[in-house]
């Protein structure tokens, strides 16, 4: 599994952080500190924090997703 979060679009609103805490963390006032590469079971939390995001900035691409995908 792999997360992508566009930094570019994401406004801190931090909606990621109350969704999955254990996979987002929000230092300071705008740095968004998350794991690029989390174990499988945090799909649920990681789905749960896509949808919370206000503005869409957060990907996560499933194994089964990029299977059959090259390098």
């Amino acid at each position: 599994m792999r997360v992508v979060v566009d930094l570019n679009r994401c406004q801190a609103y931090a909606q990621c952080c109350y969704a999955a805490p254990e996979h987002f963390v929000l230092q300071g006032d705008e740095i968004l500190v998350y794991d690029p590469a989390p174990p499988a079971a945090a799909r649920a939390a990681l789905d749960r924090a896509v949808q919370a995001c206000p503005v869409r900035a957060i990907r996560v691409e499933h194994d089964e997703d990029r299977a059959g995908a090259g390098p």
